[in-house]
């Protein structure tokens, strides 16, 4: 579970929903002072919300880019329905091609997509669909195909008990499996009280379909090269969803540019902001 390492919005964004042809969904949306070079959709990953990525929102601003991270369907503040069925991958990957064409602005540049963890199955997915609205794909601590064994046994007892017991039901055998104390320690209060809000605003059926499509992924990345999408590889230095070396292969197979966060595990993205946003700028400008 990603977890920011402030709250605060920085003063070059705001919250709103972002109206598309698909349904509404709650975006934070940070524009720099002068017209922007490109525009950045974050979308988050499993368990995740649009909160992963706010510590990115100022530094990719400075560096001349619009910033918009959004809550998928059934994930935090976008709401979502009781029924696994419309959490499909592809239902998913068609709601990032709606934000896609409702966030694109004339003055606003080319838009680059990137998807974190199970956002990057997602946006994989969308770009397969249509690669035609984005300049490029950055996938973050995410791998060619499902997850890590390990990682597929958590997610099977997780997708077990959300079909048997309540969202706070599970929040709590959650906290005693990861060792509270532990992490109370080292989250401060006010994010700890956020990361349990979020937890109860999401739809566990949402929760159960994502989770089995980590579990049960295939290998598209032959598919993704043939796009001819510009595609850049992040990771932190260490992942156990998907080994670091998985994405190395991975990044090699698609002609990649690739980026290793050191000092960060599976979510650079609030681990190491400064880095990570200097990382994706540079990749940004270089595609155009």
């Amino acid at each position: 579970m990603s977890r920011p390492p402030t709250l605060t919005l920085p003063p070059c964004a705001r919250a709103y929903r972002l109206d598309t042809e698909r349904g509404s969904f709650a975006v934070l949306d940070a524009r720099p002072e002068a017209a922007p070079i490109g525009t950045a959709l974050l979308v988050p990953g499993f368990t995740g919300s649009k909160e992963d990525f706010l510590a990115l929102l100022a530094p990719l601003a400075a560096a001349g880019f619009r910033a918009v991270a959004v809550d998928g369907r059934g994930q935090h503040e976008s709401p979502g329905p009781r029924d696994e069925l419309t959490y499909a991958q592809r239902e998913l990957a068609l709601d990032v091609l709606a934000q896609a064409q409702a966030v694109r602005e004339p003055d606003s540049g080319p838009v680059h997509l990137l998807g974190h963890s199970l956002g990057g199955l997602i946006t994989r997915a969308a770009v397969l669909l249509d690669a035609a609205p984005f300049r490029s794909l950055t996938v973050m601590s995410s791998g060619p195909a499902a997850i890590e064994a390990s990682q597929q046994a958590r997610v099977r007892m997780l997708i077990e008990a959300l079909g048997t017991l309540d969202m706070e039901s599970v929040w709590r055998a959650m906290r005693e499996l990861d060792h509270p104390e532990a992490a109370d320690a080292a989250t401060p209060p006010e994010v700890g009280a956020f990361l349990h809000r979020r937890w109860l605003n999401t739809v566990p059926e949402q929760l159960i379909a994502t989770g089995r499509q980590m579990l049960e992924e295939p290998d598209r990345v032959a598919e993704l090269a043939r796009t001819g999408l510009a595609t850049h590889v992040v990771s932190g230095a260490v992942d156990y969803a998907w080994p670091v070396s998985w994405m190395d292969a991975m990044a090699e197979r698609l002609s990649a540019r690739r980026t290793v966060i050191e000092g960060a595990e599976h979510s650079p993205n609030a681990e190491r902001p400064e880095k990570t946003a200097e990382a994706l700028a540079g990749f940004w400008s270089g595609v155009g």
